[in-house]
């Protein structure tokens, strides 16, 4: 409806590498059937998948390409970082947010745990694929399923931390809350999907020691806080979760952002003063509260509704 479509077809004409495919209305499947679509004309060992508004260096390639000499290494996730962060307190906070997640991502991997893969900036290998039949048409995020298929077959999932790829942050509350319910739900529901494999011996002990934490963490503290909160009116004594939600929720964040932008800049070569730093962590922290409601309200949905397929579009400017 932007004119994409016509857009690629005149690039086409002066790029003959380029290769447009069109799916209508009728096509099932979202991204994942886009992407199970393609994966039968490429040619390619290593296939790289990115959303319409991501930004990367011109040697990307080569650098993304290093990773895989290790034989293990099914896919890589570059770090992500928002384009427009300084638009307004929404994209500030999601800069924040992927610079924490970054370093989160990095020290599980770093204790033998899950690596998971992004959406946007990601690179896999086409045997990693085919060992798992490609992408699940059946789910809303097809990273976080793909996330979890590759461990299952054996594969490790590494962060490469620079360059990072470049996207757009949603800009408006409704465009956030669209976005992370569907992250929310399809990040939970694969739990469901597949929890008779991840109960079984095919993760080892150590992954799935770090899938049940945050299973707790991400997923399961949010809604046990409000029941534990509205007992606490009732009975007028402190929530007994407080411990754990300051600790997981307040602190563990708090630290690991600060930390993971110290590491983003410097990686970016940058150089920023520790005020402004604080500033940002404060920012971050203030921003992930919005998981306190997101999640309680996505997995009440899920519980009340059936398994649901629907994708919003997240709005993008196109103009950076």
């Amino acid at each position: 409806t932007d004119r994409t479509p016509e857009i690629l077809d005149e690039l086409a004409l002066q790029y003959p590498q380029l290769q447009v495919l069109h799916r209508t209305g009728a096509t099932t499947g979202g991204k994942s059937g886009a992407l199970n679509q393609v994966l039968t004309l490429m040619r390619g060992d290593i296939i790289g998948v990115f959303d319409a508004d991501a930004q990367v260096t011109p040697n990307i390639l080569q650098q993304a390409l290093a990773y895989f000499q290790t034989e293990t290494v099914g896919a890589i996730q570059l770090r992500k970082a928002i384009a427009n962060s300084s638009t307004n307190f929404l994209t500030r906070g999601q800069q924040a947010e992927m610079a924490l997640d970054a370093y989160l991502q990095q020290q599980r991997t770093a204790l033998g745990g899950i690596g998971e893969l992004r959406g946007n900036g990601q690179f896999v290998r086409r045997s990693a694929l085919a060992s798992c039949d490609g992408w699940n048409e059946e789910t809303i995020t097809d990273d976080l399923d793909l996330t979890i298929r590759l461990h299952l077959t054996g594969w490790q999932i590494e962060l490469m931390p620079n360059p990072p790829v470049q996207e757009e942050g949603v800009t408006t509350v409704k465009a956030l809350w669209n976005q992370r319910n569907r992250w929310a739900e399809g990040g939970f529901q694969r739990y469901l999907d597949y929890w008779e494999l991840l109960a079984s011996d095919r993760l080892g002990t150590t992954k799935k020691l770090d899938l049940i934490s945050f299973l707790l963490i991400q997923y399961l503290l949010p809604p046990a806080g409000i029941p534990d909160f509205l007992m606490a009116l009732w009975l007028k004594h402190p929530p007994l979760l407080l411990p754990m939600t300051a600790s997981l929720g307040v602190a563990l964040p708090l630290w690991a952002t600060w930390v993971g932008l110290q590491r983003s800049e410097r990686q970016a070569n940058q150089i920023t003063h520790n005020t402004t730093r604080l500033f940002q962590t404060a920012i971050g922290s203030l921003f992930i509260l919005h998981w306190l409601v997101i999640m309680p309200f996505a997995i009440a949905r899920m519980a009340i509704f059936p398994k649901q397929l629907k994708w919003v579009k997240t709005p993008r400017q196109g103009d950076l």
